[in-house]
């Protein structure tokens, strides 16, 4: 069966400094993190080396200052070497996205004397962030979590459990979300806690069904201390950092959701192109071409969504009704594509010879983390029709 090699994107890029970076970042997901991609997914490996090259190549910090380690790069830009990441490998695009999570409430909120600590080492000095809202009692109704930071002093004491925590067990650094003061999102405070922290612990990695090689788990905070010092805004600013940092947030997903669903496309069309039946490419037959072409459309829809509202990011307008937009429609879509890729190969895109099963299994999780479809549903209907009356 020929080979047909995909085309890269065409991508809209502003600068020749962007230009550089996205061929860059194709030639580390060309040669670093593609060719290991399926053998360990399948081992549950983390690529903890590809993100220490990711750093020393500035990779790690692109929406940030350049003043403490970041490439000051547009969020545009960002979130399209995002899409390259995850098409080569979710786990790496995915991971990349939440590190950036885990650094925006220290890049956003903290004073001039924690950046300047902290920030450089997260975000070009090979450190790995996770990003700690969730718990077992509260994912979807984030503002009824129940970890609590108690003072003491000069210092604060954390306890509670945190769950569904991507690099939970590898990161270096939490941004954790516990409650300090009154039940709701008024109570709520933001802390940098170091992985190293006494107390802190992670639990056995989920069992998932795909991300296999991007640990899931548990955190458990059994008296940690950390000082005053590492409380990001002010007491009860917490939640309100969480959310801004979810907006930002759920355009690395709807991102990393394109970046599948265009490695989905392209294992369909090269498959289709080679495949032989009835004495001609399967791609020749109409019902198949339409079913490219309708995925292909999908994959086009998706990207200039993100990329509008990243624009307005970067134009410093309002743009948390795009990004829900951009997550939902975007993993919808790789929902739809990576299935109809399988559909495509037939029997073979049902084995694990191929690597079109994995993404559709991949593409389910995006529909659920960084707030559930529903979820965006119900943020979309709040902008257009106000809020629900009770």
């Amino acid at each position: 069966m020929p080979d047909r090699a995909p085309q890269p994107v065409d991508r809209q890029l502003p600068t020749e400094e962007a230009r550089d970076l996205i061929s860059l970042v194709r030639d580390i997901a060309q040669h670093e993190i593609a060719p290991k991609a399926a053998e360990e997914e399948d081992a549950g490996r983390f690529p903890r080396e590809v993100f220490t090259l990711l750093s020393r190549s500035g990779l790690l910090g692109l929406p940030y200052d350049s003043e403490y380690g970041g490439g000051d790069q547009p969020y545009a830009v960002y979130l399209q070497v995002l899409e390259e990441l995850a098409a080569a490998r979710l786990t790496v695009g995915l991971g990349l996205s939440v590190h950036t999570l885990a650094s925006y409430g220290l890049a956003a909120y903290g004073t001039k004397k924690q950046q300047v600590e902290h920030l450089p080492a997260m975000l070009g000095g090979g450190l790995l962030g996770a990003y700690a809202l969730s718990e077992p009692a509260s994912g979807s109704d984030a503002a009824s979590l129940s970890t609590k930071a108690v003072r003491d002093g000069d210092e604060w004491v954390l306890t509670g459990t945190k769950s569904w925590i991507t690099h939970g067990g590898v990161a270096d650094f939490y941004t954790v979300m516990a409650r300090t003061g009154e039940r709701g999102p008024r109570g709520i405070t933001a802390f940098l806690v170091p992985a190293g922290a006494e107390g802190l612990s992670a639990a056995a990695p989920e069992k998932k069904m795909g991300l296999k090689g991007s640990p899931t788990a548990q955190i458990h905070l059994d008296g940690v201390r950390v000082g005053d010092d590492r409380r990001l805004g002010e007491e009860g600013q917490g939640f309100a950092i969480a959310l801004s940092a979810l907006d930002s947030g759920r355009l690395g997903i709807a991102a990393c959701a394109i970046g599948l669903a265009q490695a989905a496309l392209d294992e369909a069309v090269g498959y289709a192109a080679g495949r032989q039946q009835f004495g001609r490419p399967i791609s020749d037959f109409q019902g198949l071409r339409f079913m490219l072409a309708d995925m292909a459309t999908q994959i086009e829809a998706g990207r200039a969504l993100y990329l509008a509202a990243a624009r307005l990011r970067d134009a410093g307008l309002p743009f948390a009704r795009q990004a829900a937009m951009a997550k939902l429609f975007c993993t919808d879509a790789a929902m739809k594509v990576t299935t109809d890729a399988v559909q495509v190969l037939g029997g073979y895109g049902y084995t694990t010879d191929f690597p079109a099963e994995r993404y559709m299994r991949e593409a389910k999780v995006l529909q659920i983390v960084e707030g559930t479809n529903q979820i965006q549903r119900m943020v979309i209907a709040r902008h257009v029709a106000g809020p629900e009356t009770r």
